[in-house]
């Protein structure tokens, strides 16, 4: 998984999107106006590769230019340490911000050596116990954290994702969504799941909305299937992807999986006339879009067609 950074609060106090604003059209479109495309860590990366490619035609100043990077990557890990353990309780509603993006700099190894165990510690204290003036993000990492480490423990990982949902976290409610309707760290309660993954569809989550898409096509609700998938199938993977990322603070790699499962039942109720007019040739269109977005999830629903199983 792939962690994107908080930014530090204006203000001690946290303060986080809600629903309202959320389903606004006028808010959706001021919040894709105002923030920037690339994140940090994006940007970080991009410069890397220029001066790899720099440094390839042999640009002896790349070299200089990327030693600069790595330091100023190293400085801001040891900047955020001091924030992290400063007693100043001027500094508190700094800390829970730092401690996330420290946890993400172990996580990923970027600035200090790789250590999972350093991430979740500094997540947990980051998370507060599931404090609202605490990082929600770090609350909502804890939950896919504990989801995917082996051994997986889904109970603590609802715990923290309920933590997250119940203070505004739209990742987390799909989340919890899935986790209700497979019975994963909570008995299985398929109302309850359907509530989450609708209303965090209705918010923007477009990995909810994957699953909704899947959820009518097994149910046979084919015309809403088909509705319903073809305006998510349809997002520009280049632009639209870092759009939404920025607007619902949700991580594109769930963005892209819920495009891909959108995409590929689209091309299923295309391939079938189920819901809409047989259309070999559009269905081979969105069939492809769906490998292209998540290979692994394509190949996996294909074999599940292969075995008649949807």
């Amino acid at each position: 998984m792939k962690l994107t950074s908080e930014k530090l609060p204006k203000n001690p106090f946290y303060t986080s999107l809600s629903q309202g604003g959320a389903k606004n059209p006028k808010f959706f479109q001021w919040r894709k106006e105002k923030t920037d495309r690339y994140s940090h860590a994006n940007l970080v990366d991009k410069a890397l590769q220029l001066l790899k490619e720099r440094i390839r035609r042999g640009d002896a100043m790349a070299y200089f230019l990327r030693g600069q990077l790595y330091f100023e990557e190293e400085k801001g890990v040891e900047y955020m340490k001091k924030i992290v353990d400063s007693p100043c309780p001027k500094a508190r509603h700094l800390q829970f911000a730092a401690a996330y993006n420290l946890g993400r700099a172990y996580y990923e190894g970027k600035g200090v050596k790789r250590s999972d165990e350093e991430a979740e510690r500094l997540w947990l204290f980051a998370a507060d116990n599931g404090n609202p003036k605490a990082s929600v993000k770090a609350q909502s990492i804890l939950g896919l954290y504990y989801s995917t480490k082996e051994p997986k423990d889904l109970e603590k990982a609802f715990y923290w994702h309920s933590e997250a949902c119940g203070n505004g976290n739209l990742e987390s409610q799909g989340a919890l969504g899935l986790m209700y309707f497979y019975g994963q760290g909570i008995r299985q309660d398929t109302e309850a799941a359907l509530q989450c993954l609708r209303e965090a569809a209705e918010r923007g989550n477009v990995y909810a909305q994957g699953n909704l898409v899947e959820y009518y096509y097994k149910m046979k609700f084919f015309t809403k299937c088909v509705t319903f998938s073809k305006r998510i199938a349809d997002y520009d993977e280049v632009h639209d992807i870092p759009m939404i990322a920025q607007v619902t603070d949700c991580l594109p790699e769930f963005i892209i999986r819920g495009m891909a499962m959108a995409s590929f039942y689209h091309a299923r109720c295309l391939q079938l006339g189920l819901g809409i007019t047989k259309d070999e040739a559009t269905a081979k269109h969105y069939y492809s879009k769906a490998c292209r977005l998540n290979p692994a999830l394509a190949d996996e629903l294909h074999c599940l067609l292969i075995r008649q199983r949807i």
